[in-house]
């Protein structure tokens, strides 16, 4: 067999002639490639397959291989239904008793986001993750739960909901939480609970996640996340190994009110971003009001490699997005401060309270 894909070989001589119905399948996919709206990338996974069916490798990669995509093909089955609601993720302890402050502030949390427009996203184990599916409620709650050996149940508000779905690697389990999340908050937890909060701050630091509020929340004069700060600031920024913008990646609270009015001010104008041709554009739920541009440009200018901060039209790319009829910004980011850009996020909350901008929920 060839290395790379060869368009002009017959597609039925890479398959297997034992199994005529998968054959029939993808021979059908592939002729119907150029009518299929996203065609053109599944030709690409096809050809990737076909490339890597001529490579040595063990058993073992193609089980990594085949258990990934069908972890993948689980959650965006899942996830399709609900892509236009925004969700919040909620970690925490596995191991918190009903009875602790957490578990209670986790479970009011969650039905109070829910009021909001907001679904949850949980890890489906107990503790704080059963207090966030509680609070929701079963009809606005995901889990995404782990297979593990041991400890790792899906707790009873999701066990049984087509919304409830078994990861196989923490890889993927993570990918969902990370892509489908409008907001992280995290409650106090161990090993687990500090990955997940590492992890969500190196992807956003680094420009590999999109941007979301991360609230960090305790207990009123718990010192949790406080001497996780304490940590960060006196272990990692005093010793330059991160930017002193980086701590305005997440935010501390030991109040519900603060933690709901921090994701409130991020969404009170900001709607979405993406890049196009160089540039990020940032989609507005409401124009903005006179002056605020050269506010922005003043106090953001160095989060830009060349011009200004300017208002402009939807790109060419955004006219199948849904988001054509926002009005936008557009700036060459230097792909580098991301603390700053969370910063310019909640700017533009600020100044949507004189300018009367839509409140949140809205469809994304």
């Amino acid at each position: 067999m060839n290395s790379t894909f060869d368009p002009n070989r017959p597609i039925g001589s890479y398959l297997s002639t034992q199994n005529k119905d998968l054959r029939s399948d993808v021979l059908r996919v592939l002729e119907n490639l150029p009518n299929l709206e996203n065609g053109e990338v599944i030709g690409q996974i096809f050809e990737t397959l076909v490339r890597m069916s001529s490579q040595e490798a063990e058993r073992l990669d193609w089980k990594i291989l085949s258990y990934s995509l069908l972890d993948m093909e689980g959650g965006f089955k899942a996830f399709y239904p609900y892509r236009h609601t925004r969700k919040v993720t909620i970690f925490g302890s596995a191991r918190t008793l009903s009875d602790l402050p957490e578990y209670k502030m986790a479970a009011e949390f969650a039905r109070r986001v829910v009021k909001e427009g907001f679904m949850v996203i949980t890890g489906a184990g107990g503790g704080i993750m059963q207090a966030g599916n509680e609070g929701a409620g079963r009809d606005n709650s995901f889990g995404l739960n782990i297979q593990l050996p041991f400890e790792q149940g899906a707790n009873p508000v999701v066990t049984g909901d087509s919304k409830l779905l078994d990861f196989k690697y923490f890889f993927t389990r993570k990918l969902f939480f990370l892509k489908e999340s409008d907001a992280i908050a995290l409650f106090p937890g161990g090993f687990g609970t500090q990955d997940e909060a590492f992890e969500a701050l190196t992807l956003m630091q680094t420009g590999k996640a999109g941007l979301v509020p991360l609230v960090l929340i305790d207990r009123p004069g718990g010192g949790y996340w406080k001497d996780w700060d304490r940590y960060v600031r006196g272990r990692l920024l005093d010793q330059a190994l991160i930017s002193p913008d980086d701590a305005s990646l997440y935010y501390l609270t030991t109040g519900l009110d603060d933690a709901l009015q921090h994701i409130e001010s991020f969404y009170r104008v900001y709607h979405s971003s993406r890049y196009v041709d160089g540039q990020l554009v940032i989609r507005l739920k409401a124009p903005l009001c006179e002056g605020a541009i050269d506010q922005l440009n003043d106090e953001f200018s160095d989060l830009l490699v060349t011009g200004q901060i300017r208002e402009v039209s939807a790109f060419a790319q955004e006219r199948q997005d849904g988001t054509e009829n926002l009005p936008r910004l557009a700036m060459h980011f230097n792909q580098r401060n991301f603390g700053r850009l969370h910063q310019m996020i909640h700017a533009l909350g600020r100044l949507g309270v004189a300018c009367e901008a839509i409140q949140h929920p809205e469809k994304k």
